[in-house]
Order: structure tokens, then C-alpha cells, then sequence
């Protein structure tokens, strides 16, 4: 049986709130599950200590057990210091768009014909 540590949504209609639960793979997202490990929030601040609880032994004994976390619940155990943190790279997400890259050409080229007409002067 392949186990995973995901999230189980619990809440309201745009009320979040999720579990942190080891379940079987092949199980409903909330469905059944096999251990509650800790509780998610993201309606709280991020800065919150209530925002992300979980059972540190009890997920590390999971983890022990061949458990694949899923990557938001991997991010939550990486700033809890479980796992090493994974290095990402999305080079495209932090380039500017069409737009701004546009703007940005005009301003230099504005800068540059101002900085021509001050030492001519």
C-alpha cells in the first residue's frame, strides 16, 4: 500500500481549513485516511504559530515508513526543519512580463537621451 501525507479539506464553503492526514494513495482526497497528523489553516497569518501543527514524531515515524509527502505538505515539513529543503528553480516566474520589459526599455532610453543632452551642455 503506497501512503502519502497530503492535506484532507475540512471548512465551510471560502472557509479553508485542512487536515494533515497519512493516507492510502488511491483514497479519496477526504476520504478515508489512516492517521490525523496535524491541522493546516490558511485563513491565519503566516507569521502564526496556530497556521500549520503537526505531530512531528508521528510524521516522522510515517516518513520512516516510505510515506511520499505531496509538495505543500513537503514545503510545511521543510520550514519545520523534517526534510532537507528541495531547490526549485522557476527561472520564468521571477523574469518581467512583455509589459513591464516595454517600460522598462522606454525609461532606459529616456535615461540615455537625458544623460546625451546634460554632457553636451
Amino acid at each position: 500500500m503506497a501512503v502519502k501525507i497530503r492535506l484532507a479539506r475540512r471548512g465551510a464553503k471560502k472557509r479553508p481549513f485542512y487536515s494533515i492526514v497519512a493516507a492510502d494513495s488511491r483514497a479519496p482526497r477526504d476520504g478515508r485516511f489512516i492517521e490525523k497528523l496535524g491541522t493546516y489553516n490558511p485563513l491565519l497569518p503566516k507569521d502564526s504559530e496556530e497556521r500549520v501543527k503537526m505531530n512531528i514524531e508521528r510524521v516522522q515515524y510515517w516518513l520512516s515508513q516510505g510515506a511520499k509527502p505531496t509538495d505543500r505538505v513537503a514545503r510545511f515539513l521543510e520550514a519545520a526543519g523534517i526534510l532537507e529543503p528541495k531547490t526549485r528553480s522557476n527561472p520564468k516566474k521571477g523574469e518581467p512580463g512583455e509589459k513591464a520589459r516595454a517600460r522598462a526599455e522606454e525609461k532606459a532610453a529616456k535615461a540615455a537621451e537625458a544623460g546625451k543632452e546634460e554632457a553636451a551642455e
